[in-house]
């Protein structure tokens, strides 16, 4: 079967699945029912027993998934609403609404939860072997119980959340999407958004590389007092709730706990990729001398290592990226197209829009939306190709309840890093060029140095930052961390400008989801043992990697990897992935340079 989509241009999305608008009747159906919701499940508080029967315990979650599910649509449409236009005032005010609608539920549920960790073992196990599909839900909700407050307490935090750390996230998404570059390219001085900008550092013009990165910090730097004291604030708050309120070991182990990761499985990850550095400084070295430089600047490490970049229409990336998935399984191709053809991508370049991209799904039953911003780069390509890798995960999660098809953030990150190296794979297959499969090649280091190391620095950045504002330290101080850290992941092979201690504020995810970003390297090296399961097994591989997808969050992230023959506890897979690197690296070395 040969997958061909008709003629796309890049659009921006349509909402109308989930509503007509904000101020529709649709939508004030939607509020009016989720109070009416709210309050039919407040009424049955007093059902809450030791003794509570099967059939009534389920009937009380039956009610919670279908609240949720409903919240889900709103949220979503707010969300993306919100996400196609920062800039747009209404609605800002009407994400700021779903929130307050949001917390006010939350607040108005809350005894259920509070009500099943406090529960007694016999009777919470009698209620779980009844459970079914909600079993895992029901567990991990146990797994809160040293760390949650009184009900009292629990609703303050929700309060204070929109006012506080939310309204600060979404304070920073303002500021920063609303930044203007300017470039002067080919003698013409242009205005660029951020993510139009940032496809200059990917040139093989060095002087314009430089001038790209200067007028990013340039930009970004003039907020960095501003940046750096919400990042702070967030900080600051994330400890006064998790670690003196809820007694978290330390600020990590509270996204560890939510990932239902064991503290020393991401320890461990991290240690061995931070000895693992130098395999990554030896390839800069080697990019260094393909590229006729004694040393790389900081500047230079996504440089392409031949002088033309080539370009790929829109239509041309969608018919790649669906052939890819098509050669692995014609049905993820038929799920990916259906982003397309229901109208959820927003893929165009505009002002205002979200930088990045991202998948959002919204219900499992809903094809997930995805938004990037599409400038013809092969890099684009692969970006699409990922998040369109998110949303054949979120399709194939569609038998699932909304209080379980989320994976969970280490699991997010596996069909989107599989889809890529799917895409690779392809390129290289019907590449006939030697200079163009070389940049493949050479491209594949680039993205595992930015998906594991680069995020694993992140990580290891915040944990040390918490620590540090914990103790008083300036945003200054924080700077001079982050400008240690570079060193450490670069060593000698780099020149690194000094305009770099301040990347750290242009990083969405440790204002966002503190901790979120070794998630990448957890997908990414979990991919390369996957891929090498696929690459020897063939259609073997495949009912048992489509499994993992289909599981979502319905299990621990160790029970549903374990079925594919992985065992995240063991230092040795995680070096297994940089194993496989290092083959990779050498056969570049092995390359003639060039002249």
């Amino acid at each position: 079967m040969t997958v061909k989509s008709p003629t796309f241009q890049t659009t921006r999305w349509s909402l109308a699945e989930l509503y007509p608008g904000h101020a529709s009747p649709e939508i004030q159906a939607a509020f009016d029912s989720l109070e009416a919701r709210t309050a039919a499940f407040e009424s049955r508080r007093a059902e809450l027993n030791p003794e509570i029967t099967q059939p009534t315990f389920l009937s009380f979650i039956d009610q919670i998934e279908a609240a949720t599910r409903e919240l889900y649509h709103v949220y979503g449409f707010a969300n993306l609403w919100f996400h196609e236009d920062t800039q747009n005032q209404a609605a800002q005010s009407f994400l700021a609404r779903v929130q307050q609608t949001s917390a006010n539920q939350q607040n108005r549920t809350l005894f259920f939860s509070l009500w099943w960790k406090d529960l007694d073992d016999p009777n919470t196990e009698r209620l779980l072997s009844g459970s079914g599909e909600f079993r895992y839900w029901l567990e991990e909700m146990r797994h809160f119980k040293p760390h949650t407050l009184t009900e009292a307490e629990e609703k303050i935090v929700n309060i204070k959340d929109l006012t506080g750390s939310t309204a600060l996230q979404t304070l920073y998404d303002t500021i920063t999407n609303r930044y203007k570059f300017q470039l002067e390219v080919d003698g013409e001085r242009k205005e660029f958004t951020r993510d139009g900008l940032m496809q200059h550092v990917y040139s093989p013009n060095p002087d314009l590389r430089e001038r790209a990165y200067h007028e990013l910090y340039r930009v970004f730097t003039q907020d960095g007092p501003i940046l750096g004291q919400i990042y702070q604030t967030l900080v600051r708050d994330w400890r006064n709730e998790n670690i003196d309120l809820r007694n978290f070991a330390s600020p990590i182990a509270v996204r560890n706990l939510a990932n239902d990761i064991p503290d020393a499985v991401v320890d461990t990850l991290i240690d061995v990729t931070r000895r693992n550095a130098p395999l990554f400084q030896r390839f800069f070295s080697l990019k260094a001398a393909w590229l006729g430089m004694k040393k790389l600047r900081r500047i230079d490490i996504y440089a392409p290592v031949v002088q033309s970049s080539k370009a790929f229409a829109y239509e041309e990336a969608v018919d790649l990226i669906l052939a890819a998935f098509d050669d692995f399984e014609p049905d993820l191709a038929a799920m990916a197209r259906r982003v397309f053809d229901q109208g959820h991508m927003d893929s165009e370049l505009r002002p205002g829009k979200s930088s990045g991209a991202f998948c959002a799904t919204v219900d499992p039953a809903l094809t997930p939306w995805v938004l990037m911003n599409f400038s013809a780069k092969a890099r684009d390509v692969a970006t699409l190709a990922h998040e369109l890798g998110h949303a054949v995960h979120g399709m194939l999660t569609a038998g699932l309840p909304s209080l379980t098809f989320h994976p969970s953030l280490p699991l997010a990150e596996t069909a989107s890093t599989f889809a890529e190296r799917l895409l690779i794979d392809r390129l290289l297959a019907q590449e006939t060029d030697a200079e163009v499969r070389r940049d493949l090649l050479f491209r594949q280091m680039d993205d595992a140095f930015a998906t594991v190391v680069r995020q694993i620095f992140f990580a290891a950045f915040e944990r040390e930052a918490h620590l540090k504002v914990n103790a008083g330290a300036s945003v200054d101080d924080l700077a001079e961390l982050y400008w240690e850290t570079l060193h450490e992941q670069f060593g000698e092979a780099l020149e690194i400008d000094e305009i770099f201690k301040w990347e750290w504020i242009m990083v969405p995810h440790i204002y966002h989801v503190p901790f979120y970003v070794y998630a990448y390297a957890f997908g990414q090296l979990l991919v390369l043992a996957l891929y090498q399961q696929y690459k020897r097994e063939g259609q073997g591989f495949k009912p048992r990697y489509l499994k993992i997808l289909a599981a979502g969050g319905s299990a621990a992230p160790a029970e549903i990897l374990a079925q594919a023959g992985v065992d995240i506890q063991a230092p040795g897979f995680w070096q297994g992935g940089f194993d496989d690197l290092a083959e990779a690296l050498t056969a570049l070395e092995a390359l003639p340079l060039p002249g």
